[in-house]
Parts: structure tokens; C-alpha cells; sequence
């Protein structure tokens, strides 16, 4: 499950395929990668203090007639440290309850489980954590709901219109959701009656979606300050200790008839059964690929005839100019071109609908992502020209009595 690929590469310059090692390699690249993040989940206090301290140096250093002008910038800094503190106490939280959440990789304990070795704790490793946080900004917070109802809701209401409850038992109609982050839009999508499964494969992800959708019971119960790494960009200096409050919603409040389910591993390594799912949502999801047309591939395989890929996102490539590491940067117009190569039919298509990404609303610089929406069917003649009457039984489609979910918002 490693992020990386695991391992360092020789040879050629890049790799199509992961290096095979043996079990037992494996599993010792497995543990090792598992206890960087947990170190990096640890180390978080102790970064987050060196930022402070350097701040603190800085300022210190201007002529103290200066100084005399800014009168709370050093009480801000100590605001930040303390902030620092609360959220490492829910990063200890996260990590505590994800130690033995992979028992299939055997990690075990280390010697000395509490000991913390900020050497081995990377800045991109660091980086990736402040990401997550905000994470929870975006899935999990009253704040986050505006950019969840640009990004999920119409994700949601295609799945509502092309899978109506009132013409079709959601409760046997299955949808896929790769990339799944923190796992609201899976969750959302679980609360209306369908199958929904995440898939994720960050372990920074799977420890916090773990945490919040398993342990998380109250409604904003937990406080955490996603904004205090950002020292640029802020209007005032209040804005960069603000908290916000999670979970907004109880998530563990779907019905106990839901199907849903969080697996974690790599997408394409993952799902290789064919014709099995009756949708496949993607949400910021298909440049995360190092070859997305390996993604498409996958898509078009476990797709039941008849089944549809919703997606919505951009196409900022994640491998771009990575030393060792495959990158085919495509443009949507080469994807889709593809996507028909394949046999999708491109039912509905817009090539721009602007939404954000994990976006601090007070910041003085924020990005706005113009994403490509569309919704691709894999056709349904390729289902009956199987000639299998048993997999045609087992469709989803059922006359029930009307019951129509709202989609004016998400909860």
C-alpha cells in the first residue's frame, strides 16, 4: 500500500510497474512505510513548534523600534503553538486507533513504541499531514459544506437521476468511489440506500477516514486549527488560529440497512472483476494516476454493461516532474478520445465547472479549479449480447413503490 511505489528505483528511468520484490520484502517495505506516517502523525507537534521558533527568530531579529510596533505578533505565535498542541492531541487520537488497523501487514509494534524520529520524518511527509487536516475541513465541517455541494452534489444527482429509487431497489444498485479521501461523498451516497464502497490507498487518508468514521460519534465534538501552517495570505492575524469543528453530521448515523464499506489498496490493483459495479463516481480522482489511461482501462472493465462513470475534477497530474516516477500528462480532449476508443458513450459533458479544493475561504490567495464534468455509460448491448440470463436476473432495476430522495443538498 506504500504511496510510493516502494523502493528505490534502478535501472531504467522510469518504471511502468511496480518492482517486485519477495513476501518478505514486501511486508518489511509495508511495516517501514506504515510506521513513516505514523511517525509523521507523532511529529507533528514538534514540526509545527520548529515553524514557531523560526518565526519567533525572525522577528526578533528586526530593529526593536520595529518591534515596538507590532505588539502581538509574538502573542500570536504562542496562539499558534497552543493551536499546534490541540491538534496534535487529535492526530494522537487518529494514529492510536489506527496502530492495528492492518493486521494483514503484520506491522507490529516498534521497540519503543512512543519514540518519535523526527530524522526520518520527510517535509513531504509533513506536507502530505497539513493536507489531510484540511481534509477534514473539506468533508467533515460546516465550513467545508459549500465545497461539498459544488464538488459532491453533482456527483450525487446523477446518481439519483440515473438510478431513481422510485424505478430501481438502490439498496442492490452499486457504486464504486476510488480515491475516496476522508469518505463523505461515499458516505453521502451510502445514506440515500445504495452500495457504496471507497476505495483509498494514502495512508494519511485511511488512518483519519478510520478515525472519523469509526469513532466519531457526536457532532462537533472534535476541534482542530487546519490554517495555522499558513503564515502568508492572511488578512488578519486571527484568521490563521481559527478552528473549525468536527464531525458536522453523526457518522454513524446511517441506517442500519447501509451497505458501506472503506477498502484500502491501489485502485487498478484492486478492482480487476469484471462487470461488477453499477457506477464508478471519481471526484478530484483521475490525475492522481500515473498513466490515466489506466484508469480508464479499469473503469471500462468492472463497469456492468449498461453501468456509467460519473466524474468531476481537474487534471493536475500528481507524478508532473517527479525524479523516477511514470507521468503521461494528457490533455481531457486525448482522455476522451480514448474514453470513446474504449466503446463509452458520453451521455452528459461539461467542460467547465468551477469549484475549489480544501480552500481557506478567508485567504487572500485562493485557486479555483475549472473541472470537466461528464458522465460515461459502458453500453448495455455488450451485456445482452452475453446471452447470460442469470447476470440479467440479478440487475438492479425493480419496480418499487415512489420514494424520490431529495438532491437540493447535502447533509
Amino acid at each position: 500500500m506504500a504511496e510510493t511505489g516502494g523502493g528505490t528505483h534502478t535501472g531504467a528511468y522510469f518504471h511502468k510497474e511496480r518492482i517486485k520484490y519477495s513476501p518478505e520484502e514486501e511486508a518489511r517495505l509495508e511495516k517501514q512505510h506504515f510506521w513513516r506516517i505514523v511517525d509523521a502523525f507523532r511529529f507533528y507537534r514538534a514540526h509545527v513548534q520548529e515553524q514557531v521558533k523560526r518565526a519567533e527568530r525572525q522577528f526578533r531579529s528586526l530593529p526593536q523600534r520595529h518591534q515596538n510596533l507590532l505588539p502581538s505578533v509574538m502573542s500570536n505565535l504562542t496562539r499558534i503553538s497552543q493551536c499546534a498542541d490541540c491538534n496534535q492531541e487529535v492526530l494522537h487520537d487518529i494514529v492510536h486507533n489506527s496502530l492495528h488497523m492492518f493486521e494483514n501487514i503484520g506491522c507490529g509494534e516498534r521497540e519503543d513504541p512512543r519514540k518519535v524520529r523526527p530524522s526520518f520524518t520527510s517535509t513531504f511527509d509533513m506536507d502530505k499531514l497539513k493536507s489531510t487536516i484540511k481534509q477534514f475541513v473539506r468533508d467533515w465541517s460546516e465550513a467545508g459544506q459549500a465545497e461539498r455541494e459544488s464538488c459532491y452534489l453533482p456527483i450525487i444527482q446523477q446518481i439519483q437521476r440515473l438510478f431513481p429509487s422510485d424505478q430501481y431497489d438502490v439498496s442492490k444498485v452499486s457504486v464504486l468511489v476510488p480515491g475516496a479521501g476522508l469518505g463523505r461523498l461515499a458516505w453521502e451516497i451510502a445514506r440515500l440506500g445504495y452500495i457504496c464502497q471507497g476505495n483509498e490507498w494514502s495512508l494519511f487518508m485511511l488512518f483519519s477516514s478510520n478515525f472519523v468514521l469509526n469513532r466519531c460519534e457526536k457532532v462537533n465534538a472534535l476541534t482542530l486549527y487546519p490554517w495555522i501552517h499558513q503564515f502568508s495570505n492572511n488578512k488578519k492575524s486571527s484568521d490563521q488560529t481559527r478552528p473549525i469543528r468536527f464531525p458536522d453530521v453523526n457518522p454513524q448515523s446511517l441506517p442500519l440497512t447501509s451497505d458501506f464499506s472503506m477498502v484500502a489498496g491501489d485502485f487498478v490493483e484492486v478492482y480487476s472483476d469484471t462487470d461488477s459495479w453499477d457506477c464508478v463516481a471519481t471526484c478530484f480522482f483521475i490525475d492522481t494516476a500515473h498513466n490515466v489511461i489506466e484508469y480508464v482501462e479499469t473503469i471500462w472493465k468492472i463497469l456492468k454493461p449498461g453501468g456509467v462513470w460519473i466524474n468531476l475534477g481537474p487534471l493536475l497530474y500528481h507524478y508532473e516532474n517527479m525524479a523516477n516516477e511514470l507521468s503521461v500528462e494528457l490533455s481531457f480532449e486525448d482522455i476522451r478520445t480514448a474514453m470513446v476508443k474504449f466503446g463509452f458513450c458520453l451521455e452528459v459533458e461539461k467542460e467547465s465547472m468551477q469549484t475549489t479544493y480544501t480552500e481557506n475561504d478567508r485567504s487572500m490567495l485562493k485557486y479555483v479549479y475549472d473541472c470537466v464534468f461528464f458522465v460515461a455509460r459502458k453500453p448495455a448491448d455488450l451485456y445482452f449480447n452475453c446471452r447470460d440470463e442469470n447476470r440479467r436476473q440479478n440487475s438492479p432495476l425493480a419496480v418499487k413503490s415512489p420514494r424520490r430522495e431529495s438532491g437540493d443538498s447535502l447533509t
